[in-house]
């Protein structure tokens, strides 16, 4: 590979990563041509891209993108493909379904919201991993769920004691 496909590749990648900062990185090399091409339609099926690339340049666009590759050297041996999507449970979601009926692909490594998760071990805390946005939706709720008692109880009352209650307030207040 000439030097300056190199650096397309590079730029292209690092480019991906800071738009699009988590990412899997899994190892395909035991599957057959059709079950590769197979796991490629499922991955532009579920919206997940699917690159493989050299270790050594996945490295190169981790530093260029200023993400921290010192973790990494353990993971980035041996064929390598890289998994993006919009969420970042979606590619953890898909190598889980297709292995459902094949063995591969290994996962060696997830970068989620700045945290690494390393080895296949790892792939069912990443499928039941939360989203940003999800998280915040769940303590939002919570912190509606006293409000909504309050305002419930209120309701249910008949107007008698609610007017009885503010009465009562108003007196010990006095």
């Amino acid at each position: 590979m000439k030097k300056e496909n190199k650096f397309e590749i590079v730029q292209g990648l690092s480019e991906i990563l800071v738009a699009n900062p988590n990412f899997y990185i899994a190892d395909i090399s035991e599957l057959t041509v059709n079950q590769a091409n197979g796991l490629r339609r499922l991955c532009f099926s579920k919206g997940v891209s699917i690159q493989v690339v050299k270790n050594s340049l996945i490295e190169k666009a981790m530093e260029q993108a200023k993400i921290e590759t010192a973790d990494f050297a353990p993971v980035l041996k041996g064929p390598s493909a890289i998994m993006f999507a919009e969420s970042s449970t979606a590619p953890a979601k898909l190598i889980k379904e297709f292995r459902a009926t094949h063995k591969n692909p290994v996962l060696k490594a997830a970068y989620i919201e700045d945290s690494l998760y390393v080895g296949d071990h790892m792939i069912d805390t990443l499928v039941s991993l939360k989203s940003k946005e999800e998280l915040i939706a769940d303590v939002i709720a919570l912190l509606q769920s006293p409000i909504k008692n309050v305002i419930s109880g209120l309701k249910a009352s008949s107007g008698e004691k609610i007017a009885g209650l503010v009465k009562t307030l108003s007196e010990k207040e006095s």
